[in-house]
């Protein structure tokens, strides 16, 4: 058995994962990465303390997995940087995971594990080279090549949500410091402030999405306009990739039907003629458990 875990900006999802992608026993727990003090110490503390009581539990553990938000060298589990937590590099995370719980321990970029997890148990299941990207709070990427998961140099490759869409001086402004990303128009955040921005309106972007299947014109336009950004940046990635497989996860996918059709037509007006109708954009088959599954997946892969 396997525990897996999500980490997110503030809370720890868990579960046990058998070797065919059974998920048992899910337990969550709070932790805020918002503090952007946190020292190295304080975090290993925090995520081993619930680990080491889940473990307590189960005798049956042979390895932990973790998805987390930051950049990873290679497989090493090696922490380069993460965005919630500026003052950590370099963070030997796995190596101090394990000689705190005693136990084998792999960690990655939680967006690289959703990818990992689509592809070994969900919609891209038997596809070789897979672009995965999630539409949650951000937007990120994680890319499949050859059924190996790409990382890049420093840990940084397919950062989707920062491809530029927009490129003029009304370009919206997003959390990395840039300005245009994809980020800032088709993630939940971006949802929720030009919805805020437009009506003056503060909404969940689950209820934004209800008002855009109610025919909410407003709600649905915002819906539109992310599909066709998406599909802008799904072009410029398979052009650069010529990767035909792209599936996609989180909570944004609640609104499918409505930005599914503007993503094929913007990714087919931007693709280049022989690649165009020949790229299949899927929705993920785990819903929220892409990253989950992908996190027990590492403890397969080798240093």
């Amino acid at each position: 058995m396997i525990l897996a875990a999500d980490i997110g900006g503030t809370n720890i999802r868990a579960a046990i994962v058998t070797s065919d992608g059974t998920i048992t026993d899910e337990m969550r727990s709070r932790i805020d990465l918002g503090d952007r003090n946190s020292s190295e110490n304080d975090l290993i503390e925090r995520i081993s303390h619930f680990f080491a009581k889940i473990i307590q539990g189960h005798d049956n553990i042979t390895a932990v997995g973790v998805g987390f938000p930051g950049f990873f060298i290679g497989n090493s589990g090696v922490l380069v940087s993460s965005p919630n937590l500026p003052n950590l590099h370099h963070v030997h995370f796995a190596e101090k995971l394990s000689e705190h719980l005693k136990i084998p321990v792999k960690i990655q970029n939680d967006a690289l594990c959703a990818a990992i997890g689509e592809h070994r148990f969900g919609a891209g299941s038997g596809i070789s080279n897979l672009l995965h990207i999630t539409l949650g709070t951000g937007v990120g990427g994680g890319l499949i090549l050859n059924n190996t998961p790409h990382t890049g140099e420093s840990g940084m490759a397919m950062e989707f949500g920062h491809l530029r869409v927009v490129h003029n001086d009304f370009a919206r402004q997003c959390g990395c410091g840039g300005k245009g990303c994809l980020e800032a128009y088709a993630s939940a955040t971006a949802i929720k402030s030009l919805y805020s921005e437009a009506t003056g309106e503060r909404l969940g972007a689950r209820e934004i999405q209800k008002l855009a299947h109610n025919d909410d014109q407003g709600a649905l336009q915002l819906f539109e306009n992310a599909g066709h950004y998406l599909g802008m940046s799904i072009a410029e990635a398979v052009k650069l990739l010529d990767v035909h497989t792209i599936t996609i996860s989180g909570g944004l996918t609640g609104a499918w039907s409505l930005f599914h059709p503007t993503v094929i037509e913007s990714l087919n007006e931007n693709l280049i003629p022989p690649l165009k109708g020949k790229i299949n954009v899927l929705k993920s088959t785990l819903n929220d458990n892409a990253g989950l599954l992908g996190a027990a997946a590492l403890t397969h892969f080798s240093d």
